[in-house]
């Protein structure tokens, strides 16, 4: 059923304590992610009673209401415009400056002070430097895989050149955009954030010495950029705080960018690049030596991060990952988690013949969990029920515990993009052994989830009387 976005934005902000609660606004592929000025203020049970909303993660003054694909972006748009429209108001009656909702990235900061941890902190602003990447990086991926299969079946050579121009500039220059994002979360310029993360991927800096050895374009990646950008926000804050107003226009910018210019290339590129080679030499050694063991604790454990939000925080991995190598060994294993919910909802259509409006729920949710959306899954169906959402993680250790064991055989399993997963993943996967070979070690994986979480949660799931209707 088609939903109205206006509506629902308003339902939303009425329950959050109204638009004067709110300071920003965003959202990733599946949810409307909110930081208020008065945590407080919000309804919890008004907003998952909302028919739209299919969950609510909140910690402290930041709350993700999970909305699905496709409804987010229409609903985070409302959401936008009626904030914007609130100050404009409030600013006609002389109050506040008008915003868009969006930009506000101080004052939203502000009230996370001891009420969250600094873990959780930490990996909730990783995961705003990298959310708005994931577009770009799974259209690229997509063109990547299909200029990949085109080689291979000889058709269209003519366009090859031009597909893998496309495909490969985004991840050429990745690092200028995750340096623009980390000085906007962080309360920087983001020109200047972007124009030190350029030198990461710079062709000159290959001039550069440093111990005795050239350093090479893009040494470090995205994490070097993250870092090189965080500097330069730092740089930055010290400088305007010591310069005369008249002469912060020309200074602030000059010293951000020599200082933290220079630490990157004699210090940051350096330290990232040996993070970043540590990184892809682990997930290896993890994969050959205990991948079934590895494939077992993340596909087992993926789910309650997704439940959490804070799945998020692998992208820097997972990206790091793909500049390395060409893919990224992990998401195929982290997709495991769907396969096990797809098999666990699937016993519960199965077991609960009588309850008509869970089966419809699990009817309408079904589509994007085997598309690899899966909060729609968990939050409708297994979540509520308890049991099914273990179950459902049993499901997805067998099968990231299958991906692994062929791992440990010598045929890894890699995606050239990240954002989809379950059968959406297919067009993105490739590894050692070619796409051929991932495409069945893949498939298998899915299949032994859905059977393996289908199994779990028809016999140790659910009880064997049919479940209470909600309206008892």
């Amino acid at each position: 059923m088609r939903i109205d976005p206006a509506s629902t934005a308003t339902a939303v902000l009425t329950l959050v304590g109204g638009p004067a609660n709110v300071t920003s606004v965003t959202h990733c592929m599946t949810r409307l992610r909110l930081t208020l000025a008065d945590p407080t203020a919000l309804d919890e049970a008004g907003l998952r009673a909302v028919p739209e909303v299919l969950g609510l993660v909140c910690d402290g003054p930041h709350c993700q209401v999970v909305l699905g694909p496709g409804v987010v972006e229409e609903v985070t748009e409302a959401v936008a415009g009626a904030l914007a429209e609130a100050a404009a108001a409030r600013a006609a009656e002389g109050g506040a400056e008008p915003s868009d909702g969006r930009s506000k990235q101080g004052s939203s900061r502000q009230g996370s002070s001891g009420q969250e941890t600094g873990v959780r902190t930490a990996l909730r602003r990783v995961a705003n430097v990298f959310v708005p990447l994931i577009p770009a990086l799974i259209g690229c991926g997509i063109l990547s895989g299909l200029n990949g299969l085109l080689l291979n079946a000889g058709r269209l050579s003519s366009l090859s050149p031009a597909l893998s121009a496309i495909a490969s500039a985004f991840l050429a220059l990745i690092a200028v955009f995750v340096g623009i994002n980390t000085a906007r979360e962080f309360g920087g310029t983001p020109v200047l954030g972007g124009a030190v993360a350029a030198v990461v991927v710079y062709p000159g800096v290959a001039k550069v010495t440093v111990f005795g050895a050239h350093l090479s374009p893009g040494q470090g990646g995205v994490l070097g950029a993250l870092a090189a950008a965080l500097l330069a926000t730092r740089v930055e804050k010290w400088v305007r705080g010591r310069v005369p107003g008249a002469l912060d226009v020309l200074l602030t910018p000059t010293v951000t960018v020599l200082v933290s210019g220079l630490v990157t290339l004699y210090g940051l590129m350096y330290a990232a690049g040996a993070v970043a080679t540590a990184i892809g030499t682990a997930a290896n050694w993890l994969l050959t030596t205990a991948g079934a063991a590895a494939g077992l604790v993340l596909g087992g454990l993926f789910l309650p991060l997704v439940m959490l939000g804070l799945h998020q925080a692998l992208i820097p991995i997972h990206t790091t990952l793909i500049s390395q190598q060409g893919y990224t060994v992990l998401l195929p294993l982290l997709s495991m988690a769907g396969a096990g919910q797809v098999g666990a909802s699937l016993a519960v259509y199965v077991r609960l013949r009588h309850d008509g409006e869970l089966r419809t729920t699990i009817r309408s949710a079904l589509p994007a969990g085997l598309l690899g959306v899966g909060e729609p899954l968990i939050y409708g169906v297994c979540l509520p029920l308890g049991r099914p959402f273990l179950t459902a993680c049993a499901g997805g250790a067998a099968g990231g515990a299958f991906v692994g064991f062929f791992a440990m055989l010598g045929t890894t399993v890699g995606a050239t993009a990240i954002g989809p997963s379950g059968w959406a993943l297919f067009p993105l996967l490739t590894g050692n052994r070619g796409a051929g070979a991932a495409v069945a070690v893949y498939a298998g994986g899915l299949l032994t989830g859905y059977v393996v979480g289908f199994a779990a949660t028809y016999l140790f799931g659910l009880p064997r009387a049919p479940r209470p209707s909600a309206a008892t």
